[in-house]
């Protein structure tokens, strides 16, 4: 571009420039945009100052002194006349400015110089730049600009970003490469510097300005990484000019606000030497970022892209070297793989940091990982390719890192400054391959020869011919240098500590500073080889980061051997079993072998009989193993990297050949089974089947059914083998005629008593059938029958071969009988009954005797003798039978007649036979009852026989079972059943008993019914009997004679008679049924039982006797009864009787009365008493207090009861009392028991006194037990008294407080309570309600310790005036779990704590169930004490709101603890750009009369947002600027309508309404182009700019055009719009995915760590159905757990002081546990005055204590104590002098203090315990203490000794005594040491801890696992496909509308930013996958 003003180029030196004391500068005018294009030039003389030369300058230009400007350098340093001399130089070109950070509006040109010839330039890449060792450098020329680019960011804090472009896409231009960092940029002064030839950074000085700034040497790192490789001055040029033809250089400086731009080209060069001009001048164009105008070439299209990139970077530098030579694109497109490969190796160390890329480290940005290298290849048509060189993991230091198993690292010293750092890798032998890395340019490694013959193969070594170390310069590869190897780690020509091969195993690198110099183009070393080789170099090893100076050869050889014997995985030979030579082999090769009989490989054994299978062999050998064999001279086991093998081919049968193969050709991978089964294949060859088939006909056809005597053809067979071919002879040539095969038949029959063969026949193979057999026809036996067919060998007859069974067949077949021909009798049914159907059976047989069975029907005919005989049917099938036979007729007796029954069947050959039967008479028909007549006469009381007889209908004489005649009365109650059995006979007399009738006077007519029950079908027989009335004894009478009165005594009459007295003189008299009285013979007296003796009366008037006289004969039983009631006798005796009970209570009458009355000498009560009486009475007992008697008369009772009997208090028990009256007397005893309850008290509880000490939720240590006592202190024994509890209500006891009763002890036991309440002391009472009246108990005082370990709240610390804006991060929290006691819970697992945030909704406070979680940060160093959780650096939400924030403590699995909710208002951010509310569809307009043609928008709101389009701003007030805009400046743009381009629009309460925008009428404007309308907001009171909003729209000068184009521009935006939501989705889901990878591994890392930590547990989990096998496991650990801890142990029953503040310890009972018993009793003991006593940490918390107990409480503040007296707790035993015991001591002393464990304050307790026991000694007992003391004290002093018996020797020596002597356990008052918790029980604690970490690991991984196969099946589902081609036809068709528009297709970035898509950000990290889960749902219509 030519200059405006002041002309074109002149020369900056030389004529008319200053030589003639002239300095000539060139001007720039860029105040206003309207300022003039060119430069003007100004010439200044030598001796002007900055006022002379502003004063020219404002000449010049025409510009007013008095108007405000600024001058400065294309650097924007102000020209001031401080610093005019030293800047203002000839040539310098500078700027006219408003200010001094004002834009360039316009670019501006500055003239350069560099001296050299161009071919200097042109031509360096060429002959620097050449092919070594088969490499192509190109990529070495690529590493010359990244080295540039390293160096340009070394001063980057963030990333480090590096990017090479290859623009290959011919629409986009000529192919072009492009290097783009963001470093530091260069000033055009810098620019210039870089374009000078050899000016390297060290001669940068003078009057270059130097882009390094002064070089400063960087200070050392690991490894020289210090990016100082940017050196020479050439490397760039060199680079540039070999890959292409022109470069143009783009930069940008940090500080600066232009961007400076040189070209240099090979054709301008030439261009400038034709037109003899200056050659090493140019331009450097400085212009604004993003400023592309200048870029008006079709070849450089791509560069417009680049530029527009600009504007977001704040500092950069672009290499653009276009004309790429056509070899290089070549190359670059085929091997874009290797070249990237080969960068990735050249910087592995400074992508992947000093110790490269390990897969075991993390990833972290850091200073050594945070360079970012990406190159991508853009081609036409095609995807384009672009990777990271961090993302490239077969690089070969990459290689060498990762096959390592260990390294050596070692220093090496050369003389002067230079140090190398190395490091050797060692490669171990795997099993069956080196794994030594193969580089693609040194291909060390043969083929495996595939041939199958017998060959030695020797091991290659692993590196080959590879030199052992690669060579690296500050860090970075220098390709062409490589060194060997050292004297050191060179192979031993003697063997040495390890086998030689393995220094074939190691490589290695070598990392050099910058003293070590190198080739300008960076490709080989000058010197290096040659100073480590010198004699003087010092070499040494570094272990753990420090220098050892050790001999490095020694120290190599051993860690060689190290890494042999703890890496190599060679193959181990055991079995040994000899040496042998092999002359199979050639001469050199055969011997010595040693062979051995097994192999160890892999984890495997292979031992010689194995199958196995050979991998690369022709063919494939398969067999057994026969011996293995290795080469050399060996003796027993050893390990080698190979041998071979010798196998036995299999199957034997087919080979009879041995092969030996290498065993590395064994295959690994092929199980046994599957060589088994190739074997079994292999066998198929030989004889397989036999195919049988039948020429003539009679086929045997399997389990086929014959009838007796049918043929079985002739057979013909063939034996074939599994390929189905015939064959008559074994395969293999070795065989000859001896393997012929025949074939046997055999018939066998099967019987129960074993086979029998009946046919064997051999075949030979014949000419015409190849095998035959005749037919058979003599088989008629019936049975189960088997053809065998069996195939043999000839002449031996065998049926194996090889093992296994030649092939046979067997038919199975049965033999049938056949017709029947005759027939017989089956076993029939006897008896034979008259009248009786039976059955017949039949046997049919056929020809040959076989049972056989009727088919057809066939009519029987029968024969007998006086007989009548039919049947009903006959059957066919297997049982025939003939049905239903019947046969009458006479057979004169019981025991029936023989009959001959002749049976014809018409038909049979054989057609009749006799059958022989006794018939028998039928069943009951009828009966017969003599006598005849009809009525019958008897007399009353006699019986009457019935003759009966039974017949059959043929009236023959029956009898069977159960055949009972029965005879029943009827007529008169009471009659009896005659019963008679005629089974046997069936004739009998019926009779029975006597017929009885009662009370008879005159006769009686009765009916008799004979009949047999059994048989309904048979009549009854009916008679009728007449009854007369009994003559025998029917009445009997009794008398008492009185003299000569006899008084009847009727029937249970009662007569009264003296007590004691006898009865005389009874009689009695009978009558009979007539009432006639019958003379008493002595026949009929001694029927009379009882004859009436005297009768004794009873003596107690309560007896009555009872007296009967009874008649019995053989008609009659008769009885009379009468009853005798005695009288009472004289009085005798004084009686006395307790009505009630016997008890009294204490204090209280007795509740009954004592009856007292007189009695006869039989004790019969006599009514001796009156009134008067009761003055006689005395009454006299020990205690009895007589003030209370009452006695009264009861004269109803004739008795004296006697009340009031109380006694005296005193002891419960038996009191005895007398009674007296007149002369008689009589005792008796009462029981005196305890009063009334009247008081509650307590049993077995502490002294009520003082408050029980109890942890808030824990047990009481004693169950309360309560017992009833009358007011004299007796228990009274009253049960089912309620006892209930009194408390207050926020004292809770459980159980919860239910009503008690007493039991019959008077005592109720509440049980043990846990007890919750608030802290402090408490009062409860127990109380008994008793008669309803309430008794107290004593009131029991509680004092509430607040339990340290219950976490009660959360306590959450921050920063709560922070504000919180969307998309930035949130202050700290600081979390801490507090207790009850107000002290922070520690030793917390911190994945128990959590924090919630959601957004805050009308549903209420609780968290959704989407609600997002975080987990706490690891704790830093500097943090507070352990119990602290620290939430760090957790995201804002990027969606402006209020939002809630909650934290949680998992304290179980069902129960969380929350924290207070925090309410956080999410502001918007900063301002950052100009958005509309509504995208505005993109405008086609045209400049005709139509309005609507020419409106661009109506009703257009613009917003200000931030980053996350967040409305903000609210508060702000300015305008919004609305300028139309071209793509190129040049060209007239439309205007608006008033031909003004510019409009301003108000700017208030954070938005701009622009209601329409309309272009001018006739509006300049080129057709069917598009333009953009800026919308620029001005705010005055915003410092920062913000980014406009920019609308593109298209004009038209044709109407029907724009209306066309107006819809393909609506088209354009609904397609632009979908887009952006489809790469939204596809882009959120690919970061779902990733992250959810990185969730995966890092569960399964933690899975695999906590299952390690479990196994050093000794705890092992299966890898099948784990959580049951966790849950059983921890539900068994958790059970063993509890079990240990209910298991009671010794605790310390003393209250502790309640800790008021962290300064108190507690009382010094409570500090310390002793395991043992014994111990624990004598230490408790020794401490006892001082266990009491409370330990604080400082004396005011003493004094304190001191106040509040009024000086009661012992206190001892530790900050009082003399530590430098105490104890040193790891001093040993006195008896030990100079750590030699002085004499063998007995009873097991020990320190007493080494007894004590701490649970808490373990420091702190040493100091208390410490200076209380000093060096107490404890032992067994008294003589093991003396002796100690005896001995001790000839050598030093002896502290006090105590005895595990309880004794105790001072320190003086004295003991003996009470005071010297401990009480029993229970006398200490549990003022003793508690018992620690078992060790098993903190093991189990540790255990369950890691159980439940391993099974939320396990659940975490398994349900990670579950989400990402689910979206990596959602990512293959139909759905998403068919996004994805919905996606790539959208952008299709967009780009085919934007061709039609006429637009610059696919503006991805401007696009972007001119449509933001405020509905579809995408999501930052934590939110992907709840918005994956969202963007699943969108339908078409969304999109």
């Amino acid at each position: 571009m030519a200059a405006a003003g002041g002309g074109g180029p002149s020369v900056g030196t030389g004529e008319g420039g200053g030589g003639d004391g002239y300095r000539t500068v060139y001007l720039f005018d860029r105040r206003e945009k309207e300022s003039e294009l060119g430069d003007r030039a100004l010439q200044v003389t030598e001796r002007s100052d900055f006022a002379a030369f502003r004063a020219s300058v404002c000449q010049t230009l025409g510009i007013s002194p008095e108007e405000k400007f600024v001058i400065t350098t294309t650097s924007r340093k102000e020209i001031t006349c401080d610093n005019f001399d030293e800047t203002v130089k000839d040539g310098v070109t500078l700027y006219l400015l408003q200010s001094v950070n004002q834009l360039l509006l316009t670019a501006t040109k500055e003239r350069i110089d560099f001296l050299p010839h161009y071919d200097t330039l042109v031509k360096s890449g060429m002959y620097e730049y050449y092919a070594s060792e088969g490499q192509n450098p190109l990529p070495f020329a690529l590493a010359e600009l990244i080295d540039n680019s390293l160096s340009a960011t070394s001063r980057n804090t963030g990333v480090r970003r590096i990017q090479i472009k290859l623009h290959f896409d011919e629409t986009q231009g000529k192919p072009a490469v492009a290097v783009i960092d963001n470093g530091r940029g260069m000033t055009s002064k810098q620019l210039n510097n870089w374009a000078v030839y050899r000016l390297s950074k060290f001669t940068r000085q003078g009057d270059f300005e130097s882009d390094h700034s002064g070089y400063v040497r960087p200070l050392p790192v690991p490894r020289s990484l210090n990016s100082d490789i940017s050196y020479f001055g050439v490397g760039g040029k060199q680079a540039v000019f070999f890959v292409g033809q022109s470069a143009r250089m783009i930069s940008k400086p940090a500080d600066s606000q232009d961007v400076h731009e040189l070209v240099l080209s090979k054709e301008d060069f030439e261009k400038k030497e034709k037109n003899k001009e200056a050659i090493y001048s140019g331009y450097i164009r400085n212009r604004k970022p993003s400023d592309s105008v200048h870029i008006t070439n079709d070849d450089e299209r791509f560069l417009q892209h680049l530029i527009s990139e600009e504007k977001e970077k704040d500092s950069f530098t672009a290499v653009v070297i276009t004309g790429v030579q056509p070899e290089h694109i070549q190359y670059l497109k085929n091997y874009f793989l290797l070249w990237t490969r080969q960068l990735a190796h050249i910087y592995h160390y400074y992508i992947h940091g000093p110790k490269g890329n390990e897969k075991r480290t993390s990833k972290e940005v850091g200073p050594f990982n945070n360079i970012d290298i990406e190159i991508s290849m853009f081609e036409k048509g095609k995807t384009p390719k672009i990777i990271n060189l961090r993302e490239i993991q077969d690089d070969m230091q990459t290689l060498y890192i990762n096959t390592a198993a260990d390294s050596f690292e070692f220093k090496a010293h050369v003389e002067g400054d230079g140090v190398v750092e190395g490091i050797i890798r060692y490669h171990p032998f795997l099993y069956d391959r080196e794994t030594y890395p193969d580089d693609p340019c040194f291909p060390s490694k043969l083929k495996d020869e595939d041939d199958d013959d017998d060959c030695f193969i020797f091991e290659k070594a692993a590196r080959g011919k590879r030199p052992i170390f690669e060579c690296f310069w500050n860090g970075r590869l220098i390709p062409y240098t490589s060194v060997e190897d050292f004297d050191w780690c060179t192979p031993p020509k003697k063997r040495g500590l390890a086998p030689i091969e393995c220094y074939n195993r190691i490589s290695g690198a070598l990392f050099t500073n910058d003293k070590f110099q190198v080739s300008t183009n960076k490709l080989t070393f000058m010197d290096l080889e040659l100073k480590l080789k010198d004699k003087n170099t010092l070499f040494t090893r570094i272990l753990n980061g420090q220098e050892q100076r050790m001999k490095i050869d020694r120290e190599f050889a051993l860690w060689l051997k190290d890494c042999h014997e703890k890496y190599d995985k060679q193959i181990k030979f055991t079995l040994f079993k000899g040496i042998i030579t092999r002359p199979d082999l050639p001469s050199k090769k055969q011997g010595p072998w040693a062979t051995y009989s097994a192999i160890e490989w892999d984890g495997k054994i292979y031992k010689a009989g194995q199958l196995v299978k050979t991998i690369k062999t022709l063919p494939l050998f398969y067999g057994s193993i026969v011996k293995f064999f290795l080469y050399g001279d060996h003796d027993g086991e050893v390990y080698a990297t190979g041998g071979e093998v010798q196998i036995a081919m299999e199957p034997q049968a087919l080979y009879d050949e041995i092969k030996t193969v290498p065993i590395a050709k064994l295959d690994r991978t092929v199980a046994e089974k599957a060589v088994k089964k190739y074997v079994e294949d292999e066998m198929a060859r030989l004889p397989d089947r036999l195919s049988v088939t039948w020429p003539e006909g009679d086929e045997l056809l399997p389990n086929e059914i014959r009838p007796a005597g049918t043929p079985i053809g002739a057979l013909r067979i063939e034996i074939l083998n599994k390929k189905g071919e015939a064959m008559q002879k074994l395969p293999g040539t070795s065989h000859g005629g001896s393997k012929k095969l025949l074939v046997e038949l055999k018939v066998i029959l099967h019987s129960p008593s074993g086979s029998k063969e009946i046919i064997s026949h051999i075949s030979q193979h014949g000419g015409k059938w190849p095998y035959w057999f005749k037919k058979m026809e003599n088989i008629q036996k019936l049975g189960n029958y088997t053809l065998k067919l069996q195939v043999v060998l000839n002449e031996s007859n065998a049926d194996t071969y090889a093992g296994r069974p030649l092939p046979s067949k067997a038919i199975k077949f049965s033999v049938k009988e056949g017709k029947p021909e005759k027939f017989s009798f089956g076993l029939l049914d006897p008896p034979f009954r008259v009248g009786v159907p039976f059955n017949i059976p039949l046997e049919f047989q056929d020809e040959f005797g076989h049972t056989s069975q009727l088919s057809t029907d066939i009519q029987p005919v029968f024969e007998a003798s006086g007989l009548s005989l039919h049947y009903e049917e006959i059957t066919n099938g297997p049982n025939c039978v003939i049905r239903g036979v019947t046969a009458k007729g006479p057979v004169n007796s019981c025991q029936g007649k023989n009959f001959n029954l002749k049976v014809i069947l018409p038909g049979l050959k054989e057609d009749s036979q006799i059958l022989k039967i006794r018939l028998l008479p039928g069943p009951p028909h009828r009966l017969k009852v003599k006598p005849d007549s009809e009525i019958l006469v008897i007399e009353n009381g006699t019986a009457f026989p019935f003759q009966v007889e039974v017949l059959d209908e043929s009236d023959n004489i029956t009898a069977q079972p159960k055949l009972i005649v029965h005879c029943k009365f009827s007529g008169a109650p009471n009659l009896p059943l005659y019963v008679v059995d005629c089974s046997s006979s069936g004739t009998s007399i019926l009779s029975g008993p006597a017929i009885q009738v009662q009370n008879i006077k005159k006769d009686q007519t009765l009916k008799a019914k004979i009949e047999i029950p059994s048989c309904k079908d048979v009549a009854p027989v009916e008679k009728t009997i007449k009854l007369l009335p009994s003559s025998h004894v029917a009445r009997l009478q009794i008398f008492s004679v009185e003299g000569q009165k006899a008084i009847q005594i009727k029937h249970q009459d009662e007569v009264n008679w003296i007590a004691g007295d006898i009865m005389h003189n009874l009689i009695f008299q009978m009558y009979d049924e007539g009432e006639r009285e019958i003379h008493i013979t002595s026949a009929l007296a001694e029927k009379i039982k009882g004859l009436l003796p005297d009768v004794q009366v009873p003596t107690s008037v309560k007896d009555m006797r009872y007296c009967q006289v009874s008649f019995q004969d053989d008609h009659v039983s008769l009885e009379s009864a009468f009853t005798v009631r005695p009288l009472p006798d004289e009085p005798k005796h004084l009686k006395c009787e307790l009505k009630g009970g016997k008890t009294v209570q204490m204090g209280q009458e007795l509740q009954g009365e004592i009856v007292i009355i007189v009695t006869d000498q039989y004790g019969n009560q006599i009514q001796a008493f009156s009134p008067s009486s009761l003055s006689a009475l005395g009454i006299a007992g020990i205690g009895l207090d007589s003030s209370h008697l009452k006695t009264t008369f009861q004269e109803n009772t004739q008795s004296i009861s006697v009340r009031g009997i109380k006694f005296i208090p005193g002891p419960p028990g038996n009191k005895d009392l007398c009674f007296t009256w007149r002369e008689f007397s009589d005792f008796i005893r009462v029981q005196l028991i305890s009063g009334p309850p009247a008081k509650l008290l307590l049993v077995d509880w502490p002294e009520l006194k003082e408050s029980i000490p109890v942890i808030n939720g824990r047990e009481l240590q004693n169950p309360l037990i309560v017992q009833l006592c009358d007011q004299w202190d007796n228990p009274a024994l009253v049960p089912q008294v309620k006892i209930s509890l009194i408390k207050a209500n926020n004292l809770k006891l459980t159980p919860s407080n239910q009503q008690h009763k007493t039991d019959e002890r008077g005592r109720a036991n509440l049980g043990v309570f846990s007890v919750y309440a608030p802290r402090g002391e408490h009062i409860m009472q127990v109380k008994a309600i008793y008669n309803k009246n309430t008794i107290e108990g004593p009131i029991i005082k509680l004092m509430i310790l607040p339990d340290p370990e219950k976490p009660i709240r959360l306590n959450v610390k921050y920063d709560k005036d922070a504000s919180f804006l969307a998309g930035g991060i949130f202050t700290d929290f600081m979390i801490t779990v507090i207790s009850e006691d107000d002290s922070i819970i520690k030793n917390i697992n911190p994945a128990r704590i959590s924090m919630k945030m959601w957004k805050l909704s009308n549903s209420g406070n609780r968290p959704p169930a989407n609600a997002e979680t975080f987990s706490c940060n690891k704790i830093k160093d500097n943090d507070k004490e352990d119990g602290c959780f620290y939430f760090r650096d957790k995201a804002i939400p990027n969606k402006v709101g209020t939002y809630c924030i909650q934290f949680g403590f998992m304290m179980d699995k069902a129960n969380i603890l929350n924290s207070e909710q925090i309410i956080v208002d999410v502001l918007p951010n900063q301002p950052v750009k100009l958005v509309p509310e509504i995208q505005p569809a993109t405008p086609a307009v045209s400049n005709v009369r139509s309005v609507a043609s020419r409106t661009l928008v109506k009703d257009l709101y613009l917003r200000i947002t931030d980053d996350y389009n967040n409305h903000t701003g609210i508060d702000l007030v300015g305008t919004v600027m609305a300028t139309i805009k071209g793509s190129n400046e040049e060209d007239d743009t439309p205007l608006f309508i008033g031909k003004v381009r510019t409009l301003e629009f108000p700017f208030v309460k954070g938005s701009s309404e622009i209601t329409s925008l309309v272009l001018a009428e006739n509006s300049p404007g080129r057709d069917s182009t598009e333009y953009f309308i800026v919308f620029e907001p001005r705010l005055p009171g915003l410092s920062r700019t913000l980014e406009s909003y920019i609308l593109p729209f298209m004009f038209y000068n044709d109407v029907k055009k724009q209306q066309q184009m107006a819809a393909l521009t609506k088209e354009k935006d609904q397609l632009s719009k979908s887009i952006i939501m489809y790469r939204s989705l596809f882009d959120a889901s690919k970061q779902l995915l990733d992250e959810m990878k990185c969730q995966v591994e890092e569960a399964k890392l933690k899975e695999a760590q906590l299952r390690n930590e479990l196994k050093t547990h000794n705890i092992d989990i299966p890898t099948t159905q784990q959580m049951p096998h966790i849950e059983a496991l921890l539900k068994r650990k958790i059970s063993e757990q509890e079990e240990l801890k209910k298991k009671p142990r010794r605790s310390c029953t003393l209250p502790n002081y309640t800790k008021g503040s962290g300064d108190v310890l507690g009382k010094i009972a409570h500090l310390a546990q002793i395991e043992d018993d014994r111990a624990a009793m004598v230490i408790s003991w020794h401490l006892a005055s001082d266990m009491d006593c409370v330990v604080t940490l400082t004396t005011d918390a003493a004094r304190r204590i001191y106040d509040e107990t009024q000086g009661r409480q012992q206190v001892l503040p530790l900050d009082s104590i003399y530590k430098k007296t105490l104890p040193d707790w790891k001093r040993p035993l006195p008896h030990y002098r100079n750590g030699k015991s002085y004499f063998k001591p007995i009873g097991d002393p020990v320190f007493a203090r080494d007894l004590l464990t701490f649970p808490d304050n373990v420091e702190h307790c040493e100091t208390v315990f410490g200076m209380l026991l000093g060096d107490t000694i404890i032992l067994d007992n008294l003589d093991a203490a003396n002796h100690y003391r005896k001995e001790v004290v000839k050598i030093t002093h002896c502290p006090t000794l105590l005895t595990r018996d309880g004794d105790r020797i001072r320190s003086n020596g004295k003991f003996g005594g009470l005071q010297n002597k401990a009480p029993p356990m229970d006398k200490l008052r549990g003022m003793v040491f508690g018992a620690p918790v078992p060790k098993q029980c903190l093991i189990l604690g540790e255990q369950i801890d890691l159980l439940q970490q391993y099974r939320t690991a396990v659940c975490r991984l398994g349900s990670v696992n579950k989400d990402l196969n689910g979206q990596l099946e959602y990512l293959h589902t139909p759905d998403m496909k068919k996004k994805k081609q919905e996606l790539d036809e959208q952008e299709k068709n967009l780009k085919l509308i934007e061709q039609k528009l006429g637009m610059t297709p696919t503006r991805k970035c401007n696009d972007s930013l001119r449509h933001p898509m405020t509905d579809c950000p995408i999501p930052p990290k934590r939110m992907r996958r709840e918005a994956t889960r969202q963007n699943r749902i969108i339908t078409k219509t969304d999109v």
